[in-house]
Parts: C-alpha cells; structure tokens; sequence
C-alpha cells in the first residue's frame, strides 16, 4: 500500500461516502476554507492498495513555523477503520514518513470515537473493551494521548450531544424536557417562524453571532469567513442556514386578543359581594391584564424600533455525509419570552430527520458540570433536547522533534503569557500615570 495525495474530488468522495468516520471537519471544502482564511496547508492523503482502492484518507492542516519546521493536524481525523490495527498501523507509519518530510514537529489526531454514552435517560454506557484495546493501541504505536480535558481545551470540543435520527420524530419529542415542549408550544402560539436563508442573510446571521460573542464572552469570525463557508460547503454539500423569526403585528393582535378575553372574564364576574375565590380570580386576572398592557406598549415600541419582521435567531448547520452538526448559533437579545431559539432547533431538528440523516450533532459541550462552570448553562440547554452525552476519547499527538515540542507547546505559552502579564502591568501603570 502507497500514501498518495489524492485528487481532491476523490477524496471528497471517499470521505463522504465512508460509514464509520465521515465527517465534515475532513472534507475537502474544510480543507478549502483552512487554506483561505486561516492560512493553512491542506494536504488531502489517501492509503492506496494495489488495485488503486482508497482504504483510508486524512485531510491534514498544515501550520508553517519558524527555521522551516510545522505541525500537522488531522481534525477528527483519520477517515478509517480504527479497529482493523494493521491498517491503522500502516496508515500510522506512511502519515508519520511524510510527516517528517514536510519536517513536522508533531501530528496532532482527535478522532471522533467515542469514549462513553449517556443516553438521555441518565443510563451510562461504559467504555467497550475493544475502545480500550484502540486507546492501548494507539499508545503503542506513538500516539501520546493528552488527557481527559473537561472544557474546550482542545482543538474540538471532547464532549458532544448527539440524537440518533433513526427514532421516530415521536420518539425524539418525548425525549424533550418539560419545559422545552413548553416553550416550543409557546413559540407556535405566537406565531414565529422558521425559514431557510440565502446568502444574503448571512449579513443578519453574523449580526447575531455578534450580539452572542457579546453576551457569552466568545470570539467569532468576521462576515467574510462565514460567507466563504457558506460558499464552499454548498458547491458539493450543505452549509444551511435557519432564521427564526418574529412579526410584530400578529403578535400584537395575538396579544390584544388576549387582552379582550381577560377583559371578558373581569365583566363576567359579580359586581357586587364577591366570594374569596372570586375576589382571587378578579385579583389574577387584573394582574394579567396589567402585564398585556405592558407587552402592548412594549412591543409596539420594540416594532418602532426594529421594524415589523425582526430575525432573533439564526443558526448554521452543516450536513455532510450521513450526519449534521449545529455548528454555529447566533441570537438577539430581545423577545427571548417568544422562545423563538427553541422552535428554531425544533425545525432544523425536523429538516435532519426528513432528509434521513442518521445523526444530529450539536456540536460542543463541556464535561466539567460544577455550578460555578460558566459554560453550564450552554449544556444545560442542550441537554433539553433529548440527545446522548457523549464523550470523545480525545487528542493525541505522534511527537517527531522532542525538542522543539517541548520548546513549541510548553515554553512558548509560557513566553507569551509573560508578555501578555507584562503588557497589562504596563498599561495600568500607563493609566494611573495619566491619572495623576
């Protein structure tokens, strides 16, 4: 067998095609956009057997380093059999050789092979001793494996939601929780909607990615690298685009018909020697009524400012292969009481199940679960859904220059955190001089 770089469609279409490790994060469109926007290499490698067979490939990353040197990275990569161990130990020592000619210093792998389940019922499935045996395995073949991480440590998240998308639509629903059929309900009452946007709309959806790195402390790409995204994905696959949105005047008239009923009601009850229980209804229901009056001058004042169509949610699901993943969630932050968010997840939950896709993935949570984790409330949300916990096995990398990966991974984080303290230090002073 012979690693040969592959033209690009054939890999695409080995990758896409494979049963086990399809994934987005290893197609060529990736491997495109890496190259345009983060200023990597792409290499797209392929272990070819003496009838010219693909038997497995791997989109590597190329990052360029000072004196000639690189890493490599294969995100959620190899695209193979992990379990057939003469294969991977082929691939391994092929991947390492060219590795070492492009005078790598490490290659970096985080397979998506999962390590434990928890279904939505709480059931833990333990590590399989075959997933044992591979994570033994992969040691021996050089593979240094980075530990258990918790959080987003990594360069993927370690910890997932993941529906499987052979239940029935029924099946998946009643895996919801309460509140979250609640508040789908509610979406629906109040008329929003869900609809697939165009490029054009990617304008609106990185204005909502703002709003949320604003809120949740994160950092996002500029319009640019989203819309080369949406460009290269759809070429062969799908890069798809749902908005959830609000019209202010049904909800108004929604609202005021509420108002009318209560109104109803208030009229309905006696005038005079109100019972205890009527005395409570009248208190409740004018209670009610103040609120819908507030809405009312809420509403109208939010619709003068944003118009009578306003976009609250807009979220970018990849579809490659037999899977999707919710990659990228933006949302405003105003009318969340219309729960626009959770009918917008409900509809691209549909979408994946009608186009028979076998899972629906959201893409990163955390394994840390302490309350003072402020990235708790993410999972948490997700966990509404019904999906299995899933926990990856986790990044590995084969070290080729002991040296410079030490100097690279372990010295030079220190060096720039330095820098970074001493710049601050500086600053301060800088301020309580002009202070004084």
């Amino acid at each position: 067998m012979q690693l040969k770089e592959l033209d690009i469609e054939k890999f695409d279409q080995f990758v896409r095609n494979h049963k086990l490790k399809s994934h987005f994060l290893q197609s060529a469109a990736w491997g495109k956009l890496s190259k345009k926007k983060r200023h990597l290499t792409p290499y797209y490698l392929g272990l070819v057997d003496d009838k010219d067979q693909i038997v497995a490939a791997t989109l590597l990353l190329q990052k360029k380093l000072p004196l000639g040197l690189c890493y490599l990275y294969a995100p959620r990569g190899y695209v193979i059999d992990f379990y057939d161990h003469d294969l991977l130990e082929e691939f391994t020592k092929q991947v390492v050789k060219f590795a070492k000619e492009k005078k790598a210093i490490y290659l970096k792998i985080d397979p998506d092979i999962i390590w434990q389940k928890t279904q939505y019922n709480g059931t833990i499935i333990e590590v399989e001793k075959q997933k044992k045996e591979l994570y033994n395995h992969l040691q021996k073949l050089g593979y240094r494996h980075l530990g258990f991480t918790k959080n987003f440590e990594t360069s993927q998240p370690r910890y997932t939601f993941r529906i499987d998308l052979h239940q029935s639509m029924e099946e998946i629903e009643e895996h919801f929780s309460k509140t979250t059929k609640q508040r789908i309900n509610k979406s629906l009452k109040l008329k929003t909607t869900v609809k697939i946007g165009n490029y054009d709309d990617l304008t609106t959806f990185f204005e909502l990615m703002m709003l949320t790195e604003d809120r949740k402390n994160f950092v996002s790409y500029q319009l640019d690298y989203y819309q080369e995204l949406y460009k290269l994905f759809n070429e062969k696959d799908k890069a798809i685009l749902f908005l959830g949105q609000v019209n202010m005047d049904d909800m108004l008239e929604i609202i005021k018909q509420n108002k009318e009923d209560i109104e109803k009601q208030l009229e309905s009850l006696p005038k005079e020697n109100l019972s205890k229980s009527n005395k409570n209804k009248q208190k409740e229901l004018n209670k009610q009524l103040e609120k819908l009056n507030k809405d009312i001058t809420k509403y109208q004042d939010i619709k003068e400012k944003y118009g009578n169509e306003i976009t609250l949610s807009a979220h970018m699901i990849m579809e490659y292969g037999n899977k999707a993943w919710v990659l990228y969630a933006g949302n405003h932050n105003i009318l969340t009481e219309t729960y626009t968010n959770y009918h917008t997840y409900y509809e691209h939950l549909k979408y994946c199940k009608n186009e028979k896709l076998d899972i629906y993935d959201q893409f990163g949570t955390i394994g840390d679960l302490s309350k003072d984790n402020p990235r708790l409330g993410l999972h948490e949300f997700k966990k509404k859904f019904g999906g299995d916990y899933i926990e990856f096995m986790g990044e590995f990398d084969y070290v080729i220059k002991p040296f410079f990966y030490f100097v690279f991974t372990k010295l030079v984080p220190i060096y720039r955190n330095m820098v970074k303290k001493r710049k601050k230090k500086e600053l301060k002073h800088e301020v309580s001089t002009v202070k004084k």
